[in-house]
């Protein structure tokens, strides 16, 4: 299973960005698709999930308002359309996939794709 993130580039502070991540192979309607990101000198940190059957989803604080979460079911692809961005918001994000429900935590996580960076200019 691989999992490929692209959409990230440069924006002003905002700005507008969907990120897209393909998934290969079946994306079963029980497990949930990701999305983390990584700034520098930071650990990784949860910003949205989606349960791919049903479409729940779930989103950390930060996020809340000025990004969601979708997915298309025929195209097998999730994506984070994130308005009004902010600098802190600059990042590599990354597209997971886990089988363990909506959860933040990074090691409910796996399949990680290779991520794709969001500058935010402020």
């Amino acid at each position: 299973v691989q999992l490929q993130a692209s959409g990230g580039g440069l924006v002003q502070a905002g700005g507008s960005l969907r990120l897209s991540c393909v998934a290969s192979g079946r994306t079963y309607s029980s497990s949930v698709m990701g999305w983390f990101r990584q700034a520098p000198g930071k650990e990784r940190e949860f910003v949205a999930a989606i349960r791919w059957g049903v479409g729940n989803k779930y989103y950390t604080e930060d996020v809340k308002g000025r990004f969601t979460i979708s997915r298309d079911s025929a195209a097998n692809t999730v994506y984070l359309q994130m308005n009004n961005l902010k600098a802190e918001d600059s990042a590599v994000y990354y597209c997971t996939r886990s089988y363990r429900g909506l959860s933040r935590k990074e090691s409910d996580y796996e399949n990680w794709g290779q991520g794709t960076l969001v500058t935010v200019s402020s």
